[in-house]
């Protein structure tokens, strides 16, 4: 939906500290700060939101803020207080948002764009190195007391230089992982809705590849970067992890639901996926155990962005939002303009 140009200022809600609603805990220097600024109300047990809970404060509060695993639905938003005008979201995805039901009650939506783009692209890299080198599988051997000692053939994995690293989605995080990959010898691939401009190109050493099923016949490793929407959804299913090559992998630290979760399942029990490295699925906090018992499945609980700088700078952002919105100002990570 194509956004027109926002004014400088919006008009105040009250001329009092606006009542703020926190869904989850957040780091305490943050917490403090939102104390010291606003009428808050702080989730100190940290127990996420029931439905009820949400539809509570979306009744009462000026501010929401929320997290990714938020459900923020027409619903919720049509039964909203009048005097609900900003959602302050933590984090930088927004799919769980109905934006344009926000849109049409006038409500201000606001994310943390750029925060946590390093801190995912490292756990990334982690899992694009972890996988080959099969490390989880490695980890376990030693922990379990059954290494019986260095061998010439044993736990061989497949080196990295040389391969292809397949990008879906080249935005921040995609172009973050280049950058990291590069370093290691991977070929860079990408998809995305339309090529990054050459220059950008030659910066990471990045081949744009015009279709996704074409990229999954040359990735060695797919990496998902991808946001979340009905275009998205499954996109990674059975057909396309059968054009992969026998032996690749699949690193999927964007949204669950971009894989066909029962199509990567079945790849990898069949042994033409050699292995996964994920730290989202599409039923948290629910693991499929069937992933948490393959040897060479690297199941991560949603840490791309747990880095105690990445979240107190998220935080901030957050109180930025909040602050130009109550001063009468269009916040600066405003996601919905036109109103």
């Amino acid at each position: 939906m194509p956004h027109t140009a926002p004014t400088d200022t919006v008009t105040p809600r009250r001329s009092h500290p606006p009542l703020v609603i926190v869904t989850r805990h957040l780091l305490p220097a943050v917490e403090a700060r939102l104390a010291e600024l606003f009428d808050v109300r702080l989730n100190v047990a940290d127990s996420p939101f029931t439905r009820e809970q949400l539809a509570a404060a979306m009744r009462e509060a000026d501010v929401l803020v929320p997290t990714v695993t938020d459900r923020i639905d027409a619903e919720l938003i049509a039964g909203a207080g009048e005097q609900l005008g900003l959602i302050a979201s933590f984090g930088a995805g927004t799919d769980h948002i109905d934006l344009d039901a926000a849109r049409e009650r006038k409500i201000i939506v606001t994310n943390t764009p750029g925060v946590f783009t390093d801190d995912t692209a490292d756990l990334a890299m982690e899992m694009i190195i972890g996988v080959p080198r099969r490390v989880r599988e490695g980890i376990k051997l030693v922990r379990s007391g059954q290494w019986s000692g260095w061998a010439p053939s044993a736990m061989l994995g497949r080196k990295l230089a040389g391969k292809t690293l397949g990008i879906v989605g080249m935005g921040r995080i995609g172009q973050a992982v280049a950058h990291r990959a590069r370093a290691f010898g991977l070929e860079i691939a990408y998809h995305n809705r339309k090529p990054l401009p050459e220059a950008v190109e030659r910066m990471f050493g990045a081949r744009y590849v015009a279709t996704l099923d074409d990229l999954m016949r040359e990735a060695d490793i797919l990496t998902l970067h991808s946001p979340a929407n009905p275009d998205s959804h499954q996109m990674i299913d059975a057909r396309r992890i059968a054009l992969m090559q026998p032996g690749s992998a699949i690193i999927n630290t964007a949204r669950g639901d971009l894989i066909d979760q029962e199509a990567l399942i079945a790849a990898l029990e069949s042994g033409h996926l050699v292995g996964a490295g994920l730290d989202v699925y599409p039923d948290e906090p629910a693991v499929d155990q069937r992933l948490i018992a393959h040897p060479n499945v690297m199941t991560l609980p949603h840490i791309g962005s747990a880095t105690r700088e990445g979240r107190e700078e998220s935080g901030h952002k957050v109180i930025a939002n909040i602050r130009m919105w109550a001063d009468g100002h269009r916040p600066p990570d405003q996601v919905l303009t036109g109103f």
